[in-house]
């Protein structure tokens, strides 16, 4: 079969009538430049902005770059931006599936190899709109030297360096200002993105003006998503390609649900009208009870059973789902700890959690556990530990899910070899990928590495909780913690995940 290219679809070939094919316009300006290739924004931002063009309101490209030295960026070029996008869900009870060939993405580029590429994006004057996702550890502050020639290590640094060319550039015009929306499952994404690209900026000692510039002519707008992208499907892939009637290795799998809260002014809404098209995206300027009931109940469920599921044998949320024990344990920590403690409407917020179990049963959706154990440690902080605290403040007793998911993910992280960017771990005989940022791996590794030393499972469960610069204080603090971690940690060790799940629930 030939591979996925504009050159293919310019040739006429049978297309099956199932499959939707985007605008292959390519005069239309690149005005969009798009931090992160992963499968969540190609499922997400890059289709919405696809919707619009077939409607001629936006009529722009978006520019792919990856954010690390290893990305999709040669890949997304060799099949000339395009990709196909498959949407399977539940729609009234009946199950759907949409598929749909992405055709608003122009190029793909690694800064790494191609920086001055990146910079002349910035001197683009229809360039308008940022977009990123890098994960929760992306936006983090690193101390780096102002880049010359070479691009910066962290992503607010790739920012920082972008706007100053621009600003040049422009000499400070300010319709010439960027919009940054932030995509990260961090609170106020966009705020904290933008005080760490001042913070280089006057590291970096860059020109007052440009602070100016920051502050009046851009906007960093705060965002929440939400739609479940399992990705490229691997089991079945070869299978999809056969019938769609060309390869494609950028296929993305999601679920039909979406949805994208936006705080920020109106004017915005109307430059980037996806609500005019029926879509899911809700302007606000207050996002903040959207995200804690999604980060909390959502992410928070996935977070808090997933590394647990994993380490039985299961592979996919679909398997937890489908699995007794571990199916109970989801029900449990999102109806039991998690619900009662999220703030807003508890009819909504019920229908909402109900919701979230449909989801995560979807049959269309083949959702790696190993996906979601991505960056486990910062997730763990953002996701599940509020809703522990808040279950202890509240009934003074600790919840038994949300904290057995912390001895999970201490026994997943028992991996050996912190060769960036990951560990390897065992389950049932066979290696498994631990990846998170250097520092979190090198500190797992020598804290196993010591317990097999010493076997006094209770220091290294000790020494972990303490950790501040993992989980932004002192876990040993909160009453039980210890004790309760390094019990259940010992029975996961001893007995298994599931056992111990069992045991918590009975």
């Amino acid at each position: 079969m030939e591979n996925l290219s504009r050159k293919f679809l310019a040739s006429d070939p049978a297309i099956p009538s199932n499959v939707k094919v985007g605008s292959l316009r390519t005069d239309m300006p690149e005005k969009v430049i798009q931090f992160g290739e992963g499968n969540f924004l190609r499922a997400f931002v890059t289709w919405m902005v696809n919707a619009l063009n077939a409607k001629e309101m936006f009529n722009g490209r978006v520019v792919i770059a990856q954010p690390l030295k290893v990305g999709l960026a040669k890949l997304i070029n060799d099949q000339d931006g395009l990709y196909t996008l498959m949407m399977r869900g539940l729609e009234d009870g009946v199950e759907k599936e949409y598929r749909e060939i992405i055709t608003c993405v122009s190029r793909g580029i690694d800064p790494y190899s191609q920086w001055d590429a990146l910079l002349e994006c910035a001197r683009n004057p229809e360039m308008r709109y940022m977009f990123s996702n890098t994960t929760e550890a992306g936006i983090a502050y690193l101390d780096e030297a102002r880049p010359r020639t070479e691009c910066p290590a962290s992503f607010p640094a790739k920012v920082c360096a972008f706007l100053y060319e621009r600003f040049k550039h422009f000499n400070g015009a300010h319709d010439k200002g960027m919009v940054i929306l932030c995509c990260e499952l961090i609170d106020k994404n966009a705020a904290t993105l933008k005080k760490i690209v001042v913070k280089l900026a006057r590291q970096w000692e860059l020109k007052p003006e440009f602070f100016a510039w920051l502050d009046n002519s851009c906007f960093f707008v705060n965002t929440l998503v939400d739609r479940i992208v399992p990705g490229y499907p691997r089991e079945n892939a070869g299978e999809i390609c056969k019938e769609l009637g060309y390869n494609d290795q950028l296929l993305d799998t999601c679920e039909l649900f979406h949805l994208w809260v936006v705080e920020g002014p109106a004017h915005l809404a109307e430059e980037l009208p996806f609500h005019k098209l029926g879509l899911n995206v809700i302007w606000t300027d207050d996002m903040t009870p959207y995200r804690t009931r999604k980060v909390r109940m959502l992410n928070g469920a996935h977070t808090s059973c997933s590394l647990g599921a994993f380490l039985s044998g299961l592979d996919t949320v679909g398997g937890m789902m489908s699995d007794e024990v571990f199916a109970k344990s989801v029900r449990h920590v999102l109806l039991d700890e998690i619900l009662p403690n999220v703030p807003g409407d508890p009819v909504s917020n019920e229908k909402f959690a109900l919701s979230i179990l449909d989801r995560f049963s979807n049959p269309h959706i083949r959702h790696e556990l190993i996906s979601i154990s991505l960056n486990s440690v910062s997730k763990w902080k953002v996701r599940v530990l509020p809703s522990l605290k808040d279950y202890v403040a509240r009934r003074e007793a600790l919840p038994p899910i949300l904290t057995y998911s912390l001895a999970a993910l201490i026994a997943f992280y028992n991996g050996v070899g912190a060769a960036e960017p990951e560990l390897r771990g065992t389950r049932n005989g066979k290696s498994y990928s631990i990846k998170d940022g250097m520092d979190e791996l090198a500190f797992f590794e020598k804290r196993w590495h010591a317990f097999r030393h010493n076997h006094d499972l209770r220091v290294l469960v000790g020494t972990i909780l303490a950790n501040e610069a993992l989980w932004g204080e002192d876990l040993t603090l909160i009453p039980g913690m210890t004790d309760f971690v390094t019990a259940q940690l010992q029975s996961i060790l001893f007995s298994g995940t599931r056992a111990t799940v069992q045991e918590l629930l009975q």
